[in-house]
């Protein structure tokens, strides 16, 4: 099994990294949609959002470095660690999210975003080598 998931490690790496850095960009495209996720306790929202999506942007142009893909790895953990209670806030206080233009997220949807998280860091995990 391991050799077989081992083909898909290196085109994975660019999926990953491209889904961060559009990720990040997205921070500074539309930030008002991630300022109402951000919990009302943290100071700063919005630049908290635009903090988030540097380190995003970073992340992922670090994934494609092979010099600091371990690093980015790490470092991409810690932001999912980070960005966690912004995901647990929003699926708790059913926060409605004005600007989306469509419908709001379900309640399945907004409580698969937390268990999705552990699948990114296990991904993120496998490049930390």
């Amino acid at each position: 099994m391991r050799v077989g998931l081992r083909q898909f490690k290196r085109p994975l790496r660019y999926v990953m990294a491209i889904l961060y850095i559009v990720a990040g960009i997205l921070h500074f495209v539309v930030p008002e949609l991630y300022v109402q996720i951000v919990p009302p306790v943290l100071p700063a929202p919005l630049a908290l959002v635009y903090l988030s999506g540097v380190a995003e942007i970073g992340v992922g142009a670090g994934l494609l470095v092979p010099r600091t893909r371990s690093y980015a790895a790490w470092a991409t953990i810690a932001l999912l660690v980070a960005i966690f209670p912004a995901n647990v806030y929003m699926a708790v206080s059913m926060v409605t999210i004005d600007g989306t233009g469509g419908g709001q997220p379900s309640a399945l949807v907004r409580w698969a975003r937390l268990p999705l998280q552990g699948v990114l860091i296990l991904w993120a995990y496998w490049y930390t080598d």
